[in-house]
């Protein structure tokens, strides 16, 4: 039996994508070619690995016995690849990574120039946006990488090691009625104006999502990227600010922090990468530091293990 890497990777490609045509686009290569590779590894094997007959393509029950190998394969050859790469110094290429607007809770500048240190002909892009257009950006492989805030489920495809995880509190200047109270409902959502984070942040979606759980839909008056100008907007009693609890309380006592009872509202920091192997030596080094990085809770040391 012959087969290829490159038959493997064509597969996962289409067994993630439900498509030959979308898997093709991803590969950057002709849509035939990706059918003719497919077919001859279904030669190989003596069975057929995607049903064909219906709108999209759908794996058979060998199809979907050989996926997991099939990951596991490309897997152990990316980092076969890498160690020699990394043995060698001659790791090259380019890597992007992305970053939710607005993260004060880490310092990616350390990992970013340990990384740069230890691979100096790497290129490292950095991108800024909302958790939804980072998550998009991963998915579609624009992005290696990415540090952003989840919000009620993870996505399809995409591996996570949560750096972050803490509740999602309400907060309101000290003359707010609300200001003697030792707790909220999210019914008490119900009539009052809002400051939150814009859609698309991960704690706006998750206090959108307990709203409608409670059978509302909440008014947002006033939005921000920043949840510090968020919180300095509650305190200039601008209305009612949704905030993770170490940002509302940084701003006491100009702030009165309210825990909302009765529902899970978590505000969680994570690290996000695809997982389906489909990445280069380059973003595969990083990746490892970075899940080094975050297992160590610092920072990686110069010496290239996590800080003590």
């Amino acid at each position: 039996m012959l087969m290829e890497l490159r038959q493997l990777e064509y597969f996962v490609a289409v067994a993630d994508e439900a498509s030959f045509t979308r898997a093709a686009r991803r590969l950057h290569v002709a849509q035939p070619g990706v059918s003719a590779q497919i077919r001859q590894l279904e030669r190989e094997l003596g069975q057929a690995l995607f049903d064909r007959s219906g709108r999209t393509v759908r794996l058979t029950e060998a199809g979907a016995a050989a996926l997991e190998y099939a990951r596991a394969a490309l897997q152990a050859a990316s980092g076969a690849r890498l160690a020699v790469d990394e043995l060698t110094g001659l790791l090259r290429g380019r890597v992007s990574v992305g970053m939710v607007v607005a993260c004060a809770s880490l310092d990616l500048s350390e990992l970013l120039a340990e990384f740069h240190r230890r691979h100096p002909r790497v290129e490292i892009g950095l991108r800024e946006a909302n958790s939804d257009r980072l998550l998009e950006a991963l998915g579609s492989g624009e992005l290696d990488l990415a540090f952003v805030a989840l919000g009620t489920a993870t996505p399809f495809g995409i591996e996570t090691r949560v750096l972050v995880d803490e509740p999602i509190v309400a907060a309101v200047a000290r003359g707010d009625p609300l200001a003697g109270a030792s707790a909220i409902t999210i019914d008490a959502l119900r009539t009052r104006p809002l400051i939150g984070m814009p859609r698309g942040t991960g704690v706006r979606t998750c206090v959108d999502a307990a709203c409608a759980a409670a059978g509302f839909q909440p008014t947002t008056a006033l939005e921000a990227s920043n949840p510090g100008t968020v919180a300095q907007l509650a305190v200039r009693g601008l209305g009612l600010a949704m905030l993770p609890e170490s940002v509302a309380l940084a701003f006491a006592p100009s702030l009165h922090v309210l825990p909302v009872e009765g529902v899970s509202l978590r505000g969680r920091l994570a690290l996000a990468w695809r997982k389906d192997g489909q990445v280069g030596p380059a973003a595969r080094a990083l990746i490892e530091l970075a899940r080094r990085w975050v297992a160590g809770a610092a920072p990686p040391s110069a010496e290239g293990e996590p800080a003590a």
